[in-house]
């Protein structure tokens, strides 16, 4: 076949790669088409995910003038169960959820429109290094770059083609769809189960539509930490049981994710890494907002290297991590190494004690600026609470009142 050469290539059509294109694009508009995106299936296309889009992520969307209005539903809080007390926190409206199917197909349509190339049935095959670029070879034909992407997610290719290892920090995730139950949150609440001590991660309910159905979407998040495997569909199993709900009367999505590594390389010369395929937040899981948040970083770079032609993409890592999103990653990726590990009691003990802090999460998830009162409250309490956990005096929380929520009993 053919080659075609253009400017920067991006190897899979999710919300990182076509968020880096749509960055890329707005920063240098004159590149038009020679910004191409291959994706391997064909729109629309089920991704599995539970379609929490925090605030943030609109905003950081609308900053390049972009709306996906897809159907969603609107968001106000959040729920969290913990093993010794549940907590519920509303912050006005801080998202939505969304499904990928519609989501993922929508991004697609605004690339298009502003005349970025996207390739479906493009599955990336083989990457080579040639001189001045880097040739892709797809189904479709043989590509030739400047500069590629790698936003092809946990199993990605063009990771494995830089040689790179897998990561410390997986999961493995399991999710359905079942019509609502009595014992159900708020349909406008986000909820997170971390009752089960046996988990490194949590189980959760998400209002969602489905065809215009109001659904709920119900998973478990496992982080594999050491050797630590569980049966999760046993677990999600057990938990539908509960609500009166028989887990074989619905489909089961099984997938994985791959958490941040701070320390591990996602760049090489002409060669870049961004959302899953780089790591997202271990401590959550949390894919769409962080996606967008690679996908802005990534398009401005690579804008600024493209101008000056300086492909070595060695300060890639350093300077990701030095952006507030690249200072989050790092805090979720300490904090998933703590909470799941020997510190998971007192940290929850200080969630449960601190309404500052949770406040302070949901304005984050919003995408809202956090009120110096609560960022300094949940920074007091949060020193305060770690030296009396140092100090070995801190004591027990007693246990929160029970919701009748069959979830929470």
């Amino acid at each position: 076949m053919a080659r075609d050469d253009c400017k920067v290539l991006i190897v899979g059509g999710g919300p990182a790669g076509i968020s880096t294109a749509l960055f890329l694009a707005w920063a240098r508009p004159e590149l038009g088409d020679r910004i191409v995106v291959i994706e391997k299936a064909h729109y629309p296309r089920d991704k599995f995910c539970a379609g929490g889009l925090g605030g943030r992520a609109d905003r950081l969307l609308s900053s390049i003038k972009v709306r996906i209005d897809t159907p969603s539903v609107p968001i106000h809080g959040v729920s969290l169960r913990l093993a010794d007390g549940g907590i519920c926190a509303r912050g006005g409206s801080i998202g939505r959820v969304v499904r990928r199917l519609e989501f993922d197909r929508a991004l697609v349509e605004v690339a298009r429109k502003r005349g970025i190339r996207v390739i479906e049935g493009a599955a990336a095959e083989r990457l080579t290094r040639v001189p001045d670029g880097v040739e892709v070879e797809t189904p479709r034909g043989t590509l030739r770059a400047a500069v590629v992407v790698g936003a092809d997610g946990v199993g990605s290719f063009v990771r494995r083609a830089l040689g790179l290892a897998r990561g410390g920090l997986t999961a493995q995730v399991v999710e359905l769809d079942t019509e609502p139950v009595a014992g159900d949150p708020s349909r406008d609440l986000l909820h997170f189960d971390a009752s089960d001590t046996r988990l490194s991660g949590y189980a959760w309910d998400f209002p969602t539509l489905v065809d215009g159905v109001p659904l709920v979407c119900r998973g478990v998040y496992h982080l594999r930490v050491g050797d630590t495997a569980h049966d999760i569909r046993a677990i999600l199993a057990t938990r539908l049981a509960r609500l009166g709900l028989d887990i074989n009367r619905y489909r089961i999505k099984r997938f994985a994710e791959r958490g941040f590594s701070l320390h591990q390389p996602f760049a090489a010369p002409r060669v870049l890494l961004v959302g899953e395929a780089a790591g997202i937040d271990p401590l959550t899981g949390e894919g769409i907002p962080q996606a967008l948040q690679y996908g802005a970083f990534a398009g401005n770079y690579l804008a600024e290297k493209l101008s000056t032609n300086d492909f070595r993409f060695d300060d890639f890592s350093r300077r990701l991590n030095r952006t507030v999103f690249g200072l989050d990653l790092a805090v979720r990726t300490w904090l998933a190494r703590h909470y799941f590990g020997p510190h998971r009691a007192p940290i929850e003990r200080f969630v449960l004690k601190t309404p500052a802090f949770v406040s302070a999460c949901l304005e984050f998830f919003a995408g809202r600026r956090i009120s110096p009162f609560d960022a300094l409250q949940a920074a007091r309490s949060g020193i305060v609470h770690w030296y009396h956990h140092r100090m070995g005096h801190d004591g027990a929380v007693r246990p929160g009142p029970r919701s009748h929520n069959p979830l929470w009993s």
